[in-house]
């Protein structure tokens, strides 16, 4: 029973991150269980701050701090994951030393990185290591660490041990928000410490950001903006964005036209 309620509230909560709002009574019709059932489930999101409980049913919480489990992560901007992963690919060179976070948008990276050759790809995430499986043209190094229920991201002090024992010519990571004030964000403390061990030990940082993040602050900071010697997004930001980057001299990369 208690697997079935979990599957059902993931079920509400993908729809919720489609379609923005979903109403009790044709949830309950759905599933054919009680709308007083569904209230619960909806109260068990809004607590998550996934969710705000309307009238009749419930909005989805645009500015939760909570992060999405990973397969939903992974439905959402496709195209832009897709854009920034064109464009991180043409860093990467034959032959590097590659960390890559448990984003969903590092996956897309791996995969725009398919023709790369000799890599050797360090990561902590456990879709990424599932996607290079069958891959005989790279080294794969898992950290290692303890598994984050949701994220299928590992951390905890073996995976930081395994990160300062390597050295890597990129780290490539994403994040929940971006801010001129704050800096870089997530909404994981255990995650971010994760980020900030990956960019400490590698020599060019790339920063994979698309536009939504943008002037957002998460729980947890990573580190300065100033870190990062690229950022790479899916659209052009906003003037003052652009003018931050350009006085800091980081580089800044979006899809042209």
């Amino acid at each position: 029973m208690a697997a079935l309620s979990i599957e059902r509230k993931n079920i509400i909560l993908e729809k919720l991150n489609r379609e923005k709002k979903v109403v009790v009574s044709a949830l309950a019709r759905e599933f054919s269980v009680s709308e007083e059932t569904i209230r619960r489930d909806l109260e068990k999101l809004e607590k998550e701050g996934f969710a705000i409980k309307s009238y009749g049913g419930a909005i989805l919480n645009e500015d939760n701090d909570s992060e999405m489990p990973f397969k939903l992560r992974q439905q959402n901007n496709k195209s832009g994951k897709k854009k920034i992963a064109q464009l991180v690919a043409e860093l990467i060179n034959d032959g590097d030393h590659i960390f890559v976070d448990p984003s969903s948008t590092g996956v897309s990276v791996i995969k725009a990185c398919e023709g790369k050759s000799n890599l050797t790809i360090l990561t902590n995430s456990v879709e990424i290591l599932l996607q290079l499986s069958d891959r005989e043209d790279c080294d794969v190094i898992s950290t290692g660490g303890a598994l984050v229920p949701g994220y299928l991201a590992l951390v905890g002090p073996q995976c930081i041990q395994a990160i300062e024992s390597f050295h890597a010519d990129v780290a490539i990571v994403s994040c929940k928000g971006i801010d001129l004030a704050k800096g870089v964000t997530d909404s994981n403390q255990m995650l971010s410490q994760v980020k900030q061990k990956m960019l400490g030990s590698a020599s060019k940082k790339v920063l994979a950001v698309d536009n939504s993040k943008f002037d957002k602050v998460a729980f947890s900071k990573i580190c300065p903006i100033t870190d990062f010697e690229v950022v790479v997004t899916d659209e052009k930001p906003a003037d003052q964005w652009i003018e931050y980057f350009k006085e800091q001299g980081v580089s800044l990369l979006y899809p042209e036209g």
